[in-house]
């Protein structure tokens, strides 16, 4: 199998990843409370029950797995990482599969319900690694180096 060469561009800094995961959210944010009011609409003013809420944040992650994962499996970038000229791919250069963004979305909430510890792991990592990066086989790579070359 043909490796890209990807793999061998430079790790971003905190900074543009950050930046790259701002524009995810906002975009992301945008997306759930579009598609949040066929909830709302269904269960109106009352307040639902146990099993309603836990439907609902199920379906609300399952969107922010596919927001994630659809981009990931198709490119490898989402519209924050295009922005930021970033893309993640596998350290061994081959696609990223639906099972390998599965595994990176899964541990990129325990990097996160770490109070982001997992995130800011790659201020420390020798790699410039983050905790979902190592755990899942992936890494986020530099496409270019447009600004300067001590940029974020």
């Amino acid at each position: 199998m043909a490796h890209d060469m990807t793999p061998e561009l430079p790790s971003p800094g905190i900074l543009r990843r950050l930046g790259a995961m701002f524009y995810d959210t906002l975009l992301l944010l945008a997306l759930l409370m579009m598609l949040s009011y066929p909830y709302v609409w269904l269960v109106g003013a009352d307040k639902p029950g146990l099993v309603l809420k836990t439907a609902y944040q199920i379906y609300l992650l399952a969107i922010c797995f596919f927001f994630y994962a659809g981009f990931w499996v198709r490119g490898g970038q989402t519209l924050g990482l295009r922005t930021w000229h970033l893309k993640l791919v596998r350290d061994n250069g081959g696609p990223i599969t639906w099972g390998i963004a599965f595994k990176r979305f899964a541990f990129a909430w325990v990097s996160l319900l770490c109070l982001g510890l997992g995130f800011l792991w790659v201020m420390h990592d020798r790699d410039k690694l983050a905790w979902h990066d190592r755990w899942s086989g992936t890494r986020l790579v530099q496409l270019s180096n447009s600004r300067s070359k001590n940029n974020p």
